[in-house]
Order: C-alpha cells, then sequence, then structure tokens
C-alpha cells in the first residue's frame, strides 16, 4: 500500500493562486496527487465544444508548467470521473480528496454520488467554492426563492456577501507518485484537445492562456481601458472590453481575484456588474438545470419558431456569416476564424437568428456552444435566452435590433465590418452597412457583386420585425 496521499481534482478551476481546494490539500502535509480527468461520459454531463477544448488544451498545459515549477505535478486521464476518480483514490491510498464546486444538475448529481462512493472506502472528501463571489444558495430572494431579476440580485450580492480575500499560492508542493494500481496515466497531448486534420484552429490569436496570461491581461485592462469602459465597451471597433471571460471559465483567475484588483472607478463598476451578470447566469443555472434547453418562461413553449426547408437554409447561412447584414456576417466569421464574439455583437446576431429569422435559440445556443473558447452553460444559456426573450429578465418581446442601426452606432467607422468582411473594405460608410443600399456605380467601383461576392439580404428587416411582432402576439393570444 502506498504512502498515504491527498489527491486534488482539478476541473473549471486551472489554477494555483486563490485556489481554496489546493490550499486546504497542501495545508494538510500530504503529498499531493494532482489530477485532470477529461470526462465526456459521465450521465448528463455536456461535453466541451470544440473551440472549448482546444482553448483547455492551453488552459491544462499552463496549469502543467506551474504545478511543476512549485514540485507539482500534474496527471491526466479520459474517461468516467465517477468510476476513475474512486478507483485512483483507493489505488493511491487518497487519504483525502479535494474538488472545487460546479453547479449545473448532472455536475452536482455527480458529485454527491462520487462523495457517497469514497466515504464507503472510508476516505474523506472535501468540496468548496472557487470559481463565484457568492454560492447560489447564498443569495436568495425575499420570497426565499432564486432571483430572477439582475439588480435586486445583484444588490442582494453586493450588500450581504463580503468575499474574503484571494488566498496566495502555495509556494512548494510535495508530489506524489502515480500509484502502480491505478489506470495509466496519459501525457496531456494524448487526451487529443486540440484539432489536427483539419485544423480549422490554426488561425485562433494566441490565447496567452494561464494565470500569468490572466493577471496580465487584467492589469492592462485595468491600467489602460477600465476608465472608459462604461462608454466604449459596446464599440465593435476597439478593444475595449477585459477579455477575460475565457481565463474566467476555466478557472484561470477568480472572481475575487478581479474584484480585490479592480480600482473604485464608475468604470470600475460597471466592469463588476457585468461580473455579477456572470453570477446571475450561474445562479439561475442552478436553479434551472434544464436551463440550457427549455424556456425559462414556458409561455414561449408555443412560440412559432420556424423549421421549414426556408429556415433550413436561413440557418447555415446564419452560421457561415452570409446574411447579407454585414454586422452580423462580420460576428460571425469573427467567431468561425478566432473563437471569440464581441459581446455587443453576441446580441446582435442572437436577436438576428430569434427574430428576424424566427429560428429557436437553442440552435444559437448550440452552435456558440461548439464555437466559443470560452463557451460556458450558464452564461450562453442565459444570454441566450434573456436575448430570445423567454429567459430572466429578459429583453423585452419587442425589442429587435435593427443590425443596420447597430452597425452604423457601433462600428461607426466601419473597422469591425472590414476587417471580418474584407470584400465590403472599398464601399464607403454611407452604405457599409446596407451595401443594398448602395448605387450600381458604387458597387462597381468597390469590386462588388451583390449576390455573387457578397449575398444579398436573406430576409428584408420591415417584413422580419413584424414577422416576429405577430408570432409574439400569436404566443400571448
Amino acid at each position: 500500500m502506498p504512502q498515504p496521499c491527498a489527491l486534488v481534482w482539478f476541473r473549471n478551476d486551472l489554477r494555483v493562486s486563490d485556489h481554496p481546494t489546493l490550499a486546504m490539500a497542501a495545508a494538510s502535509g500530504l503529498p499531493l496527487l494532482c489530477l485532470y480527468i477529461l470526462d465526456a461520459e459521465s450521465p448528463g454531463l455536456r461535453p466541451p465544444g470544440g473551440a472549448s477544448l482546444w482553448r483547455l488544451d492551453r488552459a491544462l498545459a499552463a496549469l502543467e508548467r506551474e504545478l511543476a515549477s512549485r514540485g507539482g505535478e500534474l496527471h491526466f486521464l479520459r474517461g468516467p470521473a465517477e468510476t476513475l476518480l474512486p478507483e485512483v483514490a483507493r489505488a493511491a491510498n487518497a487519504q483525502r480528496i479535494f474538488w472545487s464546486r460546479r453547479y449545473s444538475g448532472a455536475e452536482i448529481a455527480l458529485d454527491i454520488r462520487l462523495k457517497q462512493a469514497l466515504r464507503e472506502q472510508g476516505r474523506e472528501a472535501y468540496s468548496c467554492n472557487a470559481s463565484l463571489l457568492a454560492e447560489p444558495w447564498q443569495v436568495i430572494s425575499k420570497s426565499g426563492g432564486a432571483f430572477k431579476v439582475f439588480t435586486p440580485f445583484w444588490r442582494a450580492l453586493r450588500e450581504k456577501i463580503a468575499p474574503p480575500p484571494p488566498l496566495p499560492a502555495p509556494e512548494r508542493l510535495s508530489a506524489a507518485p502515480w500509484p502502480a494500481g491505478a489506470p495509466q496515466s496519459l501525457a496531456r497531448e494524448a487526451l487529443r484537445l486540440a484539432p489536427s486534420r483539419p485544423n480549422w484552429a490554426a488561425g485562433f490569436p494566441d490565447p496567452d492562456a494561464g494565470e500569468a496570461g490572466a493577471r496580465k491581461r487584467l492589469g492592462e485592462f485595468l491600467d489602460h481601458t477600465v476608465e472608459h469602459y462604461a462608454t466604449n465597451r459596446d464599440r465593435l471597433d476597439r478593444d475595449a472590453t477585459s477579455r477575460l471571460s475565457a481565463h474566467l471559465h476555466f478557472g484561470e483567475i477568480s472572481p475575487r481575484q478581479i474584484i480585490s484588483a479592480a480600482p473604485p472607478h464608475p468604470g470600475a463598476d460597471k466592469f463588476l456588474a457585468e461580473l455579477g451578470w456572470r453570477e446571475f447566469s450561474c445562479h439561475l443555472l442552478y436553479a434551472n438545470p434544464d436551463l440550457a434547453w427549455r424556456n425559462f418562461n414556458p409561455r414561449f413553449d408555443g412560440f412559432p419558431y420556424r423549421a421549414d426547408d426556408s429556415a433550413q437554409k436561413d440557418l447555415p447561412a446564419w452560421r457561415r456569416g452570409e446574411t447579407g447584414y454585414p454586422v452580423v456576417d462580420a460576428a460571425m466569421r469573427e467567431l468561425w476564424t478566432t473563437g471569440f464574439m464581441h459581446n455587443r455583437a453576441r446580441m446582435v446576431v442572437a436577436s438576428f437568428l430569434t427574430k428576424h429569422l424566427l429560428i429557436d435559440w437553442r440552435e444559437g445556443e448550440s452552435w456558440f456552444w461548439d464555437t466559443l473558447i470560452d463557451a460556458d452553460e450558464a452564461n450562453n444559456a442565459a444570454s441566450w435566452q434573456w436575448v430570445a426573450g423567454c429567459g430572466a429578465d429578459a429583453a423585452p418581446y419587442f425589442r429587435i435590433f435593427n443590425p443596420v442601426l447597430q452597425g452604423e452606432k457601433f462600428d461607426p467607422d466601419g473597422a469591425y465590418v472590414r476587417a471580418h468582411c474584407p470584400e465590403l473594405a472599398g464601399l464607403p460608410m454611407s452604405c457599409l452597412h446596407k451595401p443594398w443600399a448602395a448605387p450600381a456605380s458604387v458597387l462597381a467601383e468597390a469590386g462588388l457583386r451583390l449576390g455573387e461576392t457578397y449575398p444579398r439580404p436573406i430576409v428584408d428587416h420591415d417584413f422580419a420585425r413584424r414577422r416576429a411582432l405577430d408570432a409574439f402576439t400569436m404566443m400571448t393570444a
């Protein structure tokens, strides 16, 4: 029997600083066996999308280096955690097992089953919060249930919950050897997280993954951007947001670390409120485990989404960025070529899919899940439902974004559209966001042939708006 050890199971908490479970394990005095399990088999767990897996590979590589620099070692397995974790714990003689909590229904159920299995082995299992400012059950409405509106939720969180200061990283870790009787540990590359044939992510920008990259990005944002965040954050043509979403999703930085670093400034207050939306989304997912596939507002179960042959042609056009509306197409191409999309653009394309095309929000949620490097079950589902009008604190049904006006307002110089739709680069600003309105001579001078080098709009805005409002009327009749 090996010497006793502590097992640290990493999940969406891929850092060493402000890591409560790692700190508890290190304080136990036992050597640590650090493990990551790529689990796409446990019942109900949603397998990550392709872009998220690519980003995960970078996050794990950074954590591997960080642990090694402190004397630790990260091991990898692939398969059902429900089977693998107890097997490793038994083989390694792990007296204590530590992990950070997750909050979807399937994840919670898995943790309950694992704790029971480990207790039956006579082992102690500990889990705690490493990803939120407060646990979902700590912030409840006056009626005793989950909040359904963001503003009172954020007020209650800020007034009632004082998150403790971030924890320092352990200076040195003592690594336990991989036990001989456990399933064979894999090299990270054997997890096959990154695409190869074809390598569709070859053009993705370097994410500067890991907690060092997260700290660098936060520092640059706080030093140079946060002051004007409230006024510039919706500009598509500017680097005016934090770009911390993937770092947060993979746990390379904690919200406590962000709040601790943020200066007292109006721009910072607005930024922290966006962090509050992340908390609110997780709060909603905890209370509504089916948030990613069922309408939060059941009235929308009768919404007349299109599912005919015409809709089946429109959906691929939306995915490819070939709708004929430049700001929509630029956003969808940004997503496909970089794995990221600006938040304002996410709202515009979601509104276009659900209201201009009357296609079910779940189609868009699924596409984002597979193509976003920061795809997060709570944020993705809550945001899509918010735009579609069926979610918590949702945008009113009559808010139907005009893609032309959105482009003119948030890409006023056309830099965003020109970057992602280069075939439109020669158009003057007067018609860049509505090329179908350009005179033939202007199109010719720009080398643009509508219907050939760039599509005509797949739906007329005024017609689409009327049709959407009629659909909402049918739902409420």
